[in-house]
């Protein structure tokens, strides 16, 4: 009894604290005390990005220039090149900012072009800033850079942290799910990858496959628009207003990440970078990138939580233009939860006649069980609606491993292409979350040369080596084929998992989370 009374006071004091967030939630949201700024004008030729950008541009006005970046060398490389060619202003938005080699390197890049006059600002979602306060709050001191986190915690960490989730459950799980690196308002990277080894072919256990766009010309300025928004709006919160935590010896902790840059490891990344072919294109100028007038960038409002007019939400724009297909429709999506409505769209594209396929990660590849548990309920619905699905191996062929030799992979592409023209690259997860949650932002095109080269990077991913195929068994029931194997082998189980694996999926797809995955 005594139990049951002390589990009765802990449950009734959650819900009170619950219900005083849901109550009192925007006076218990930090404040946005920063003052407004924008984006720096370009200019005719005040940086190197200005001539070397602008001498493009030249040949071809009014267009928008884009390179899409699939290889993780070639997207730090994107990053850091970049930053050591800006000299007015670096912008940097992101979801996730690891503190690994990789997140430290790319932010002594934004430091150095800092010491050089140039104008920083890096706006971050809170969620994944967890114990980060001393680094940021010492590249925060640096005159030239400002940090701002989006829907920050008052709580730093600890116990008031996790007090603070409970009792703002709603405001809080409302998450800035964007990705932009802005240099000189002259060249933007835009899509899928956050900031960690992961994401850049580094990690010696798992790395992500994914997916951005280098944009050049007048998408540039969207993006700028949209960093804008999101910058002066009441989500972002100046870090110094944040934290009583005292910044690190900015001195000394330069010191460690240059001869961290130095290690034999960063040396080895740095080399394989370096050996990429796009690197060596960009530096004998022979870099080609796709010019159109079909570009534009596009993202969520920064209060979307907030805004009931879903017009201007991502997921009306990306399900209108899915609903263009006429012939042929590739989706690619680490987390796939359809959905009843998107279950029973992509049957309608495919019952009119359309090849509709998807892309997305298996249960031994998914990084959330739980997104794989839900998407699992769907697949015999999408199947039997004529829908192909590929699913993404865990431990690819040795021609696919990673710059340490890693055998691990997970999908993390989010793109789509609609009849090999028109389509998306950026954040947006084809799942609940994405929809409804988090704010997301990407790259709409409509260019036939973008949209071959997407089709390629579709069936490269969907190809033997990295994917299997789903099917449905004669008998009843889902199948894997190996197209890899010789001859291809068909798998009646989840490929890779083993027995406790696929028990706790089963477990976790009881759970009725669905709209939060």
């Amino acid at each position: 009894m005594r139990i049951r009374r002390v589990l009765a006071w802990v449950l009734a004091g959650l819900l009170v604290l619950f219900l005083s967030g849901w109550v009192l939630a925007d006076h218990l949201t930090p404040p946005a005390t920063g003052a407004p700024s924008h984006a720096l004008p370009v200019q005719a030729a005040q940086t190197l990005l200005d001539r070397e950008v602008g001498a493009l541009l030249a040949q071809h006005p009014g267009r928008s220039g884009a390179i899409l970046v699939p290889d993780g060398l070639d997207a730090f490389a994107a990053r850091a090149i970049s930053a050591r060619r800006a000299g007015r202003s670096l912008d940097l938005q992101y979801y996730i900012w690891h503190d690994d080699i990789a997140g430290r390197m790319l932010a002594r890049e934004a430091w150095l072009a800092a010491e050089r006059g140039v104008r920083v600002r890096m706006l971050l979602d809170d969620m994944n800033a967890e114990g980060l306060d001393p680094g940021l709050l010492t590249l925060d001191a640096h005159p030239n850079v400002e940090i701002r986190l989006y829907n920050p915690f008052r709580n730093r960490g600890g116990v008031g942290r996790v007090l603070e989730l409970v009792q703002r459950l709603v405001s809080v799980n409302h998450r800035m799910h964007n990705k932009a690196w802005i240099a000189d308002n002259r060249m933007a990277v835009v899509g899928g990858r956050n900031i960690g080894v992961e994401y850049f072919a580094a990690g010696e256990e798992t790395n992500f496959r994914d997916l951005d766009m280098v944009l050049m010309g007048p998408a540039v300025a969207q993006a700028s628009g949209v960093f804008d928004a999101y910058w002066n709006s009441a989500a972002a919160v100046p870090i110094v207003a944040l934290s009583e935590k005292a910044a690190a010896d900015m001195a000394a902790m330069v010191a460690t990440v240059a001869a961290e840059a130095e290690s034999p490891a960063a040396r080895m990344y740095l080399e394989r970078v370096d050996a990429s072919e796009q690197v060596r294109a960009y530096t004998q100028q022979r870099l080609r990138p796709h010019w159109s007038t079909g570009i534009q960038v596009v993202a969520d409002p920064p209060l979307k939580w907030k805004d009931d007019d879903r017009r201007g939400w991502m997921v009306e724009r990306l399900v209108k233009l899915l609903g263009t297909t006429r012939h042929k429709a590739l989706l690619i999506s680490p987390y796939f939860v359809p959905g009843d409505f998107g279950t029973q769209g992509l049957g309608k594209l495919a019952a009119r006649g359309a090849h509709v396929g998807v892309i997305t990660n298996s249960l031994a590849a998914n990084d959330v069980p739980a997104v794989h548990s839900a998407y699992a309920g769907y697949r015999p619905a999408l199947l039997a609606a004529g829908v192909r699905l590929y699913e993404i191996r865990a431990v690819g062929r040795p021609e696919t491993a990673g710059v340490f030799g890693s055998s691990g992979a997970s999908l993390h592409t989010k793109a789509f292409v609609v009849d090999d023209t028109r389509g998306f690259v950026g954040s947006f997860n084809l799942d609940p979350r994405s929809a409804d949650l988090n704010t997301e932002m990407g790259v709409v095109f409509d260019d036939p040369a973008i949209g071959a080269a997407l089709r390629e990077e579709y069936r490269r991913l969907s190809g033997p080596a990295l994917s299997y195929w789903v099917y449905e068994r004669p008998g009843g029931g889902i199948g894997w084929l190996d197209r890899a194997a010789a001859p291809p082998v068909l798998v009646r189980r989840e490929p890779d998992t083993g027995k406790m694996q696929r028990a706790v999926a089963r477990v976790v797809g009881w759970l009725p989370i669905e709209s939060q995955l």
